[in-house]
C-alpha cells in the first residue's frame, strides 16, 4: 500500500514574551494580506490589470527592506500569507465559473486570522531534542503527546481559544493495516440517529450543540451586553470562544471514536456522497413561470440546518476516510438519489416524505425502519458499483448505469 499523509497537532507552552512574539506575528501577516488584497483590488479597479502572486513576492525584499517589523519575520510565513490570497482569489474564480455564489476574498478583522506557516521544514522552524525552534522567536516548549511519524514538510503556528497550538504535516507514513474482517456494510447518517448500519446496529447522535446552546446564548449575550473595545467584553469573548471549543472538541472526539469504531469492523464501508454544502442551506425560491415558486431539492429542509450542522457529517466523512486509509480499509461513496425510497428486498420505489420514518412496501410487504432500509440500499449499491456480488436479500434490479 502507498504511504499516507497525516498531521500532528500538539499544543505549545511558550513564555509570555514568546507569546507577544507569536501575537506580533499574527498581526503583521494580516496586515501584509489586507495590503495585498487592497493591491489586487485597486489595480483590477483602476487599470483592469491582474496583479499575480510571484509579482507580489518579489516585492517582499523592498518591504522587508523600508519596515523593519517585517523582516523579523521569516520570508517562508510571509510568502505562504500571498499564497493563501492566491488560493483565496483562485477558489472564488472557480465559484464564478461553476455559476455558484462567487465570495470576494474579504478584508481579515483582527479575529479572522489564527495562524501562520513555515513552508519548508528545517527553514524557519525544526525539532531540536523535543523543543520547537522557531527563527526570530526560540525554542519553545511542547508536551508530546505521541511520536510524529513520516517526513515533515511544514509546520503551522496557530492561536485557539486555549493557548497556541503546533501542527505538523508528514508526507509518506507507512500503512499499518488491521487484520481482514471479511465484512462490508453501509451507513446511513440522519438527525434522529447519527448512523445506522445495514446490519441494524444504531449510533446515537448526541447533538452537544443542542445540549450546549442555552450555555452558549447565555455567554453571547454576555459579550452583547459589553462595550466594544471594554475591558469587560475583552474579559467575556474568551470565555464565550472557550465554551464554542469546548463543543467543536466533544463533537471530534465522537467523530473520531465513532469511525475507529467502523474501521475495526469493516474492511469496506459504503456511504451517501452527499452535498454537505447545499444541505445546510436554506431552500431558495424561484418563479416557476405559473405564478408559483420552486425550490431547489437538492438544499436542507428550513428549519434543520442547525441540526445538520451540529451532526458534521462533513467532519466525520473526512474522519473516516483518514482512518480507513491508514488502518488499509476501503471507504466508497455512492449516489444518494432514492436511497430512502427505493425498497431494499425487491426495489420497488415506495415514496415517502420526511416525516414517515418506517419503510412499508407495497409490493413484497417489507416492513423495516425507513434509515436501516436506507443503509442496506447503500450497501447493495455500493457493492453493484464495485462489481461485488449482492448480499443475499439485496435488491434484484440492475443499478442504473450499468
Amino acid at each position: 500500500m502507498e504511504p499516507v499523509r497525516k498531521a500532528y497537532k500538539e499544543k505549545l507552552r511558550p513564555t509570555p514574551v514568546q507569546e507577544r512574539a507569536l501575537d506580533e506575528v499574527l498581526w503583521r501577516c494580516r496586515t501584509l494580506y489586507n495590503v495585498a488584497l487592497e493591491q489586487r483590488k485597486t489595480a483590477w479597479d483602476r487599470c483592469h490589470v491582474s496583479v499575480k502572486r510571484y509579482a507580489q513576492e518579489a516585492e517582499l525584499a523592498a518591504i522587508r527592506v523600508e519596515f523593519p517589523e517585517y523582516a523579523a519575520i521569516h520570508r517562508h510565513v510571509l510568502q505562504d500569507v500571498l499564497a493563501r490570497l492566491d488560493r483565496a482569489y483562485q477558489a472564488f474564480f472557480r465559484r464564478l465559473q461553476a455559476g455558484e455564489k462567487p465570495g470576494y476574498p474579504r478584508f481579515q478583522g483582527r479575529n479572522r486570522w489564527h495562524r501562520f506557516t513555515f513552508k519548508e521544514y528545517g527553514n524557519g522552524a525544526r525539532l531540536d531534542n523535543g523543543h520547537l525552534i522557531l527563527s526570530k522567536i526560540g525554542r519553545i516548549h511542547v508536551p508530546w503527546s505521541r511520536p510524529i511519524e513520516g517526513t515533515i514538510k511544514t509546520v503551522t503556528i496557530s492561536k485557539e481559544a486555549d493557548g497556541w497550538y503546533v501542527s505538523f504535516s508528514c508526507v509518506n507514513i507507512l500503512v499499518h493495516p488491521l487484520p481482514v474482517t471479511d465484512r462490508e456494510t453501509g451507513i446511513d447518517v440522519g438527525l434522529k440517529v447519527f448512523l445506522i448500519t445495514a446490519e441494524g446496529d444504531v449510533v446515537d447522535n448526541p447533538r452537544h450543540y443542542r445540549r450546549a446552546e442555552r450555555e452558549l446564548k447565555k455567554a453571547q449575550r454576555r459579550v452583547a451586553r459589553r462595550k466594544k473595545s471594554s475591558h469587560r467584553r475583552r474579559k467575556a469573548v474568551p470565555i464565550l470562544a472557550r465554551k464554542q471549543q469546548k463543543v467543536r472538541r466533544q463533537r471530534n472526539d465522537f467523530h473520531h471514536k465513532t469511525a475507529l469504531d467502523l474501521v475495526r469492523r469493516y474492511d469496506t464501508i459504503y456511504l451517501e456522497d452527499l452535498q454537505m454544502a447545499n444541505m445546510s442551506r436554506r431552500p431558495i425560491p424561484k418563479p416557476d413561470g405559473n405564478g408559483g415558486y420552486e425550490h431547489n431539492g437538492a438544499c436542507a429542509k428550513a428549519g434543520l440546518n442547525k441540526s445538520s450542522n451540529d451532526a458534521g457529517w462533513a467532519q466525520f466523512r473526512t474522519i473516516l476516510e483518514g482512518k480507513a486509509a491508514c488502518a488499509g480499509r476501503r471507504v466508497v461513496a455512492v449516489p444518494p438519489a432514492y436511497t430512502s425510497q427505493d425498497c431494499s428486498a425487491c426495489g420497488a420505489r415506495v415514496e415517502k416524505s420526511l416525516s414517515v420514518r418506517t419503510h412499508v412496501c407495497t409490493s413484497c410487504g417489507l416492513i423495516l425502519d425507513r434509515d436501516e432500509n436506507a443503509a442496506k440500499n447503500i450497501q447493495w449499491l455500493g457493492q453493484s458499483l464495485r462489481r461485488v456480488p449482492a448480499v443475499a436479500g439485496a435488491m434484484k434490479r440492475e443499478p442504473a448505469g450499468l
